[in-house]
């Protein structure tokens, strides 16, 4: 009975949040089972009941948060347009917005370089990008804008997100803080790439 308290207590949940800053902060390999058990205040035999081993935990813990980055990525083709901006630009602002509100999560999805631990990260980066290319591509065919059919559009704007939130992540903003360096470096890359084709 007192197993089942701890378990019940002790949620997958809680386990997933407080090994992720663990993963951030002291690295993949420099924590175990027993210290995430240790740092929630458990022994890390409580833990087992809820992940067979740490690489499952890290796997379930990339997933999520790769999923939650999609859903929100999803949302913008049910949103209202903005003011302002075209739907690409909205996607491009909803992945910054991700990245600076959730550092620990978009530094262990996109910014570990653990070779341990990349092959987890690899497969779910790879349908991240096909999602923001197929959403992105919806937009400017809606748009009947020139870039629907430049094949190097998606990874340019891509990686110019990344170099954005990478920059900004350090100092640990959030998009509140520079949602108009956000909106301005959007609008600067949905520009320069469509003056490539131009």
């Amino acid at each position: 009975m007192a197993r089942r308290a701890v378990e019940k207590e002790l949620s997958r949940e809680r386990i997933m949040d407080a090994a992720r800053h663990l993963f951030i902060t002291k690295g993949y390999r420099g924590i175990s089972m027993r210290s995430i058990g240790q740092h929630l205040g458990y022994s890390h035999g409580s833990l087992y009941y809820h992940f067979k081993e740490k690489a499952e935990l890290f796997y379930a813990i990339v997933v999520q948060d790769f999923d939650h980055l999609s859903q929100l990525c999803q949302q913008v083709t049910k949103d209202a347009p903005s003011e302002g901006l075209t739907k690409v630009e909205q996607l491009m602002l909803e992945f910054i917005k991700f990245g600076l509100d959730h550092p620990y999560q978009y530094e262990i999805m996109f910014m570990l370089r653990d070779e341990e631990i990349l092959s987890y990260c690899r497969n779910e980066q790879a349908k991240c990008f096909d999602m923001f290319d197929f959403i992105a591509r919806q937009f400017l065919k809606q748009e009947c804008h020139p870039l629907e059919s430049n094949p190097s559009f998606p990874l340019s704007m891509f990686l110019g997100m990344h170099g954005f939130i990478s920059f900004y992540i350090q100092d640990r903003l959030t998009f509140e803080d520079i949602m108009p360096a956000a909106i301005a470096h959007v609008k600067m890359l949905s520009q320069r790439n469509y003056s490539l084709t131009s």
